[in-house]
């Protein structure tokens, strides 16, 4: 979700690349997408630990992604006259605020609460991380400035789920949150160290987002996208309980198969690219298909386990 640089106005760029404020804006992205993805790899001990079901415990993947998609059709309209440095350092203000308020969450509306704050921190640094990005360096190195946010959700995408499955069972959900918690707060100490002013070069009205959607087939596209992404998320979240309950493994092969899922997931990123410059309707039309195939194959999988005898009655 990139912010509507027609609205924005041309980018001011900076003389000299301040690759400090890009690397700061990679700790941003990194600390954000590990937020987003850990519930997925705790979900099993913290419906345990805060007395509810793993479903309903998955709401708070819900929340994030309902938040976070809002926030990223709002978001350029409300913070239009605000420099954009404290716009992100208020992204990882919200960071912090909501692991913690996760960490030491005692019932479900404290656990949604911090879910919703991490949802707005999400759409909206993912709304104008790339403008942002574009005013930081000269034209020439944008690519490279790019490349070095976009590592930085290849990076929490491989390593997010596995480790902090891992880390978990080793001393418990909550201080995980805690330790990404501390994250955000270097990340904030970085970024405020980091980021030049940004003045905002333009306007963005409701008008500019309402002219956007009303484009043809861009309404359609965005529920295209919508429906593919809580897909993916559904299938994703429930996962862990689905091994644990299902296939009966242990956390050592669980956190095995998250690393397998954000390896699988990092490589599928840079295969798109290439089948996208082949045919970009027959990608965008396989790739949900195959993944609908395989979640169905997943509840097959779990049918044939449930109506197998115990084995000591075979």
């Amino acid at each position: 979700m990139i912010e509507m640089c027609e609205a924005e106005g041309a980018p001011q760029t900076q003389d000299q690349p301040a690759w400090g404020a890009v690397f700061a804006m990679t700790l941003g992205v990194f600390g954000l997408v590990t937020a987003e993805f850990l519930p997925a790899s705790l979900l099993t001990p913290m419906a345990a630990d805060l007395g509810f079901t793993e479903g309903i415990a998955g709401q708070a993947v819900t929340a994030t992604a309902v938040v976070g998609m809002m926030t990223s059709l709002l978001i350029s309209a409300a913070t239009s006259r605000i420099d954009r440095r404290i716009v992100l350092l208020a992204f990882s203000v919200l960071l912090i605020a909501s692991n913690l308020l996760v960490a030491f969450a005692v019932d479900l509306p404290l656990l949604l609460l911090g879910r919703v704050l991490l949802g707005i921190a999400i759409g909206g640094f993912w709304t104008m991380s790339a403008a942002v990005t574009m005013r930081l360096v000269p034209e020439v190195h944008v690519p490279r400035a790019l490349s070095m946010i976009f590592s930085g959700v290849s990076a929490a995408t491989v390593l997010a789920a596995p480790v902090g499955s891992f880390l978990g069972d080793i001393i418990g959900w909550r201080s995980v949150f805690v330790i990404v918690a501390a994250l955000g707060a270097v990340t904030l100490i970085v970024q405020f160290m980091s980021l030049p002013r940004m003045a905002p070069t333009g306007l963005t009205g409701l008008r500019t987002l309402i002219d956007v959607v009303a484009r043809p087939g861009v309404a359609v596209g965005m529920i295209a996208a919508m429906l593919i992404f809580s897909g993916h998320f559904a299938f994703f979240t429930y996962i862990r309980p689905f091994l644990e309950t299902v296939t009966g493994v242990g956390i050592n092969t669980v956190s095995a198969i998250l690393l397998g899922f954000g390896s699988a997931n990092f490589v599928g990123t840079l295969l798109a690219g290439v089948l996208l410059g082949r045919s970009l309707r027959l990608t965008l039309t396989i790739m949900p298909l195959l993944m609908g195939v395989l979640g169905l194959g997943l509840v097959a999988l779990g049918s044939c386990l449930d109506a197998r005898p115990p084995w000591h009655e075979r």
